[in-house]
């Protein structure tokens, strides 16, 4: 059909008015909602309406109120926020109002410090300078090529003690900096290429599919009568110290271990000094015990070597000689009945492996902001580092819980040390040094909890930072005259413990939190924008692919990760130097949370026990009378709990005061990206100095 041609614009009113046909039709609708439908031609009801007609100025008029109450709901959520800073640090600086103050045990702890405050006075200093610089006109920094006035031009002696000082920093103070920000550059370069590869190597065992397998079921047997004669003897070890909170899920989880009770012995290793709790934890064990599970419990009067002299002593006891692998579990560690069944499997038939471990899983990871934190973290040392380092050299470090060790390898490899605080990482790099090989099971996986206050995370942190360390001096020769092949040598040497337990701290806290806000002050020396913002955000990234859910938390991720630097660097000097906080145990605060699927099917496994033994429960309770009076004596005189209280860090809050200070200079040479870094980073910091992340300690 030819399209249609109007030709009605040609003709003039009249025409036009003639041109209409018929007269006008009227629709009288009986719903009064539509009430009048009026049409002129028979074409009007078909003519393309535009996509504007409808819009009007009222209605222009309400976007544009709609947008503008959205944006000072940003700006009232933004003032909100500062007044609430504001506030925090009037109570908690000022007024002291429910804080107290660090107590820095350390000698190397209290000279950083002096040191971040001896930058943040001379900053400050620096700051005034450049500021009545800058107010005079002497911008002679905006130009990198350093051009100093002629004798003529010099307006007064300020001017000439300001030209002074800039031919001094550019001759004598910028190239050091450089040097050494060039050094640091290099070794972030060098640990992000090895945090790509380890990253390449996930991909790669994703895409193939490469995981520990075990073909059928090893120990079944065909004799029905004795079904779990072909099960090996398996010992269950839970060291715990003064562990109110969690105590009773844990052992409730461990009795619950699908395997033969003939075959299995339970250890709690109670090293509490507090009475009440040695109570609590003795009469679980004997309602357990009277249920028919074997299990033991043991407490040490002296205690001496933290976890590992526990372990040790455990070790020695004449009744678990006969034992062929021993599992171990920390206090708030909750198995699932299956644990055994995935994982002594694949020591059948394979006589080198000595260690399977199991992955970590946390029932508080969305708690609050610290533990998501901390989640990105755990997710991608299991996801990444252990399964790739398992795969690739059957080695890495036994994270000290949820694995399974033979009993053979760990007597082979000397047993438990008490030389260190790391002594799960002391055992896997002696055994690793037999020639012993570990498996790493990414699909099983154990219920624990993370630290959900800052106090106890960073007690976590320095522990697990300086234990290295300090255990890198004592190996370091047993490493060097081992038997293994040079190239594990180098991976110990270079890798595990240089790399990513040195190297790591060293640099973050160098490059971000002391060379960077020098350059400010000495322009001279110059940080690359790639340095500050893209290659971080890019690692960052790649850390939290294996936690995708923790997208949205990418920027907090970074900042705090900077801010943990200060106290991994500490750590890492007092472990590399065996000062005295190298050896200080601490142990990590819990709160006994559990999800409430969890907490459901402890309660529906607890029932099946009951009726399968009620008239043991029944002797459990005539038999625990005793204890039971004893403990009710306890808890009428435990006083009550103390109230929570904040601390106050003063280091964190001494490099806040000094990253703000150079961010205030930024703005004087206007370094957009570096300025925005440095203010985001100083309000991270200073919200850490004030205990504002995470939950209170008591």
């Amino acid at each position: 059909m030819a399209p249609g041609i109007d030709m009605s614009k040609w003709w003039g009113k009249d025409t036009a008015k003639e041109a209409r046909k018929g007269t006008p039709v009227v629709v009288t609708m009986e719903n009064p909602q539509y009430s009048l439908l009026e049409i002129d031609s028979p074409d009007a009801a078909f003519r393309t309406v535009e996509k504007d007609r409808g819009k009007n100025a009222k209605q222009f008029t309400w976007v544009l109120l709609l947008k503008a109450h959205r944006a000072v709901g940003c700006v009232a959520w933004l003032g909100n926020l500062v007044w609430a800073l504001l506030g925090a640090m009037k109570n908690r600086l000022i007024l002291g109002q429910g804080v107290r103050m660090e107590n820095e045990k350390s000698s190397k702890g209290r000279l950083l410090y002096r040191v971040i405050l001896a930058f943040l006075v001379t900053a400050l200093a620096f700051l005034g300078f450049e500021v009545i610089a800058h107010l005079k006109g002497w911008h002679y920094f905006h130009n990198h090529n350093l051009h100093i006035p002629q004798t003529t031009e010099i307006q007064g002696w300020l001017h000439e003690v300001y030209l002074a000082w800039l031919e001094f920093r550019a001759g004598y103070i910028a190239p050091p900096i450089q040097a050494l920000s060039n050094f640091c550059v290099a070794l972030f370069l060098i640990q992000s290429a090895d945090r790509l590869i380890l990253c390449l190597g996930c991909f790669w065992i994703k895409y193939k599919k490469i995981k520990p397998e075990v073909v059928g079921d090893p120990f079944k047997s065909d004799d029905i009568e004795n079904s779990g004669s072909n099960h090996p003897l398996v010992l269950v070890q839970m060291p715990m110290c003064n562990e109110r909170e969690v105590y009773e899920q844990s052992i409730s989880a461990a009795c619950q271990l699908d395997w033969p009770k003939d075959r299995l012995l339970i250890q709690v290793l109670d090293d509490s000094d507090d009475e009440s709790i040695q109570c609590l934890i003795k009469n679980e064990v004997s309602k357990w015990s009277q249920r028919g599970v074997n299990i033991i419990y043991r407490h040490r009067f002296v205690r001496t070597g933290y976890k590992a002299g526990n372990l040790k002593s455990a070790m020695n006891c004449e009744y678990i000689k006969d034992y062929e692998f021993v599992a171990i579990f920390d206090a708030d560690f909750q198995p699932n009945p299956d644990f055994l069944k995935l994982t002594v499997p694949h020591f059948k038939d394979n006589p080198e492996l000595g260690l399977v471990q199991a992955r970590w899983t946390f029932v508080n990871k969305d708690e609050n902001l610290l533990t998501r934190l901390q989640n990105i973290n755990m997710c991608f040392h299991f996801e990444v580092e252990q399964q790739v380092n398992g795969v690739f050299l059957d080695f890495f470090g036994f994270n000290g819980t949820a694995g399974v060790w033979r009993i053979k390898t760990l007597e082979d490899s000397g047993g438990w040390l008490e030389r260190t605080t790391v002594e799960d990482m002391d055992i896997a790099v002696r055994a690793h040094l037999k020639g012993w090989k570990f498996i790493f099971l990414n699909d099983v996986k154990v219920l624990c909890e993370l630290p959900e206050s800052y106090e106890a995370y960073r007690k976590q942190q320095h522990r697990w930072h300086s234990g290295p360390m300090l255990l890198f001096r004592l190996c370091l020769p047993a490493i060097i005259t081992s038997k293994i092949s040079f190239l594990k040598k180098s991976n110990l040497i270079l890798l595990f413990f240089l790399l990513r337990k040195l190297i790591l701290p060293f640099y973050s806290f160098t490059l971000f939190c002391i060379i960077l806000p020098i350059t400010m002050f000495v322009p001279e020396a110059e940080l690359p924008v790639w340095v500050i913002c893209y290659v971080p955000v890019f690692m960052s990234l790649l850390n939290i692919l294996p936690a995708p859910g923790s997208f949205p938390f990418i920027v907090p991720y970074l900042l705090f990760e900077n801010t943990m630097s200060v106290t991994k660097f500490n750590a890492m000097i007092s472990g590399l130097f065996q000062l005295g906080s190298s050896y200080e145990w601490v142990v990590t605060k819990k709160s006994g949370r559990s999800s409430e699927p969890d907490l459901l099917a402890a309660a529906e496994r607890e029932k099946k026990a009951m009726t399968g033994h009620p008239q043991l429960y029944r002797g459990a309770s005539d038999s625990g009378l005793s204890e039971l009076n004893k403990l009710k004596e306890h808890q009428e005189a435990t006083p009550k709990p103390v109230e929570k209280m904040n601390k106050i860090y003063k280091k964190e809050l001494a490099l806040a005061c000094l990253l703000l200070t150079a961010a205030a200079r930024s703005l004087l040479s206007a370094q957009g990206v570096h300025f925005y870094f440095l203010l985001f980073q100083g309000i991270t910091f200073l919200l850490v100095g004030l205990d504002l992340i995470g939950e209170q300690m008591s």
